[in-house]
């Protein structure tokens, strides 16, 4: 009688990948880059939108013409010198890693992973260099001094992400880069202010080691109270 055949060689197992390796969630990318005029259409809408959230719209005057005038002047002096904005712009593809139309600073580069993707009404209105490249904030920014430190410092005037990207660590980004920039150029601190009822943003900034200053109280002259006064 014939011996039996051979059992046939089990199947293979099928490769198991862990879920953890799995990629998961969704990648912004992001760029920190220095603002040129070009770009002040769009730093004009963000500062209105901001004056919108500040409730400050009464007070917000400024046009592109103005903004083009006196941010990118004629013989603008060189950047971190006078008036400097850095624009925050996210991409779904990740930007070019060596940025030739930028030789006064090295852009940022980040990429944020999120559970969901972004849904920005506004991107349209926004989209800047590039197909899908959209404008999410900036920092507006410029030296001042303390004679106690006896070294200069910045001044954070504005600094303002759009609603759709917050609470997803932009804002955080926008003030490090300025903070890298002092310290880069061995000055003494950053200041800026916040309102008192933005509990939020103050919590923020205590927590990333920010002092905020209750001792201090800021004063402005503007507008008729600035002429009166000058001609005193």
């Amino acid at each position: 009688m014939a011996a039996a055949a051979p059992p046939p060689p089990p199947s293979p197992t099928p490769d198991v990948i862990s879920e953890d390796l799995l990629p998961t969630g969704y990648n912004v990318f992001s760029r920190i880059r220095l603002a040129t005029i070009v770009d002040v259409p769009h730093i004009h809408k963000l500062i209105h939108q901001m004056a919108v959230f500040e409730r400050l719209t009464h007070l917000f005057s400024a046009t592109e013409s103005s903004l083009s005038s006196t941010l990118f002047p004629e013989n603008s002096p060189p950047p971190f010198t006078s008036f400097t904005v850095f624009l925050l712009e996210v991409s779904q593809t990740p930007f070019p890693l060596i940025d030739q139309n930028y030789p006064n600073f090295t852009p940022i580069h980040k990429t944020v992973n999120l559970d969901l993707p972004i849904t920005d009404p506004q991107a349209e209105s926004f989209r800047s260099c590039g197909n899908d490249v959209v404008v999410a904030g900036f920092v507006l920014f410029f030296p001042n001094y303390s004679t106690f430190l006896a070294k200069p410092g910045f001044y954070i005037e504005d600094i303002f992400v759009r609603e759709c990207y917050r609470r997803k660590g932009f804002g955080k980004m926008l003030l490090s880069a300025v903070a890298a920039q002092a310290a880069k150029m061995g000055y003494g601190r950053v200041e800026w202010v916040v309102l008192d009822w933005n509990v939020n943003a103050i919590k923020f900034y205590e927590e990333m080691g920010a002092q905020v200053m209750q001792e201090w109280r800021v004063c402005r002259l503007t507008g008729d109270a600035l002429q009166a006064f000058a001609n005193v």
